[in-house]
């Protein structure tokens, strides 16, 4: 199960839970979570299609693919040594 980070609390979703079932009624609940859940999985799928289509057209051009991970490793190099080095001086202040 894939968990993610959406800032609300436990009482919030439940509060949200609350409201949809007084909006809704409990017999469309399981009806909406399912739309929302084939919603959810089409969304992926399309995004998964783009991102093979974009790497097979760079795989076609000769270019690198793993290009994007390079670059990812780099930023972070760049950001942890910044950290490394502003590190003490906010400290300090």
């Amino acid at each position: 199960m894939m968990t993610v980070p959406l800032f609300i609390s436990g009482g919030e979703i439940a509060f949200i839970i609350f409201i949809v079932i007084m909006v809704f009624g409990a017999d469309k609940v399981p009806d909406i979570a399912r739309g929302l859940g084939k919603g959810m999985r089409t969304l992926r799928n399309a995004t998964d299609d783009i991102k093979n289509e974009i790497t097979k057209s760079a795989e076609k051009q000769g270019l690198d693919p793993d290009i994007t991970k390079d670059m990812k490793k780099e930023i972070e190099d760049a950001k942890r040594n910044i950290e490394d080095i502003t590190g003490p001086i906010k400290r300090k202040f």
